[in-house]
């Protein structure tokens, strides 16, 4: 930030939407920003991205960046699966419920475990007073946080 003001730059806030969406993300850390380019675009579509871009334009990106497993890297072996599901499965479950509008019953009966989706949309319910907090970005999927899906952070809300 002081780089920021002193040379008149646009930090850029580097969660993607999966992080954003479970809370796995820090206040005032990497959610610090003016703008965030990918806040609306889940994690395995930035791999698809990136891959893309690879081919495109030669090797832009490390590839050990592209198979390294996900980690906060806040301990030594951490990795983003010790408390998530693999992104695979948890962009599904994140687009049916924030995308589409889908409940808990419906989410299980994709086929998914039931534990797995409850632990899911209860880390993206308690996760809002972060988003709200969290700097603007592009819209890409149809429901943006913020602006199609805000949602109470008050009074012990949840939804049935």
């Amino acid at each position: 930030m002081a780089f920021s003001n002193e040379n008149n730059w646009l930090v850029l806030s580097t969660g993607n939407k999966s992080e954003i969406s479970v809370g796995y993300c820090t206040l005032y850390g990497d959610m610090v920003g003016g703008f965030s380019p990918i806040k609306d675009v889940y994690k395995t579509m930035v791999y698809s991205v990136s891959r893309f871009i690879n081919k495109k334009y030669g090797g832009l990106i490390p590839e050990n960046i592209l198979t390294k497993a996900p980690s906060a890297e806040l301990k030594p072996g951490q990795k983003d699966q010790d408390k998530l599901p693999p992104y695979d499965m948890l962009d599904q479950i994140l687009k049916a419920y924030i995308e589409d509008g889908r409940g808990y019953k419906a989410i299980v009966e994709m086929g998914f475990d039931p534990e797995v989706v409850k632990d899911v949309l209860n880390m993206v319910d308690n996760s809002e007073y972060k988003r709200r907090q969290g700097s603007p970005g592009i819209k890409i999927t149809a429901r943006i946080f913020g602006k199609d899906r805000r949602y109470p952070i008050t009074n012990r809300f949840k939804l049935k």
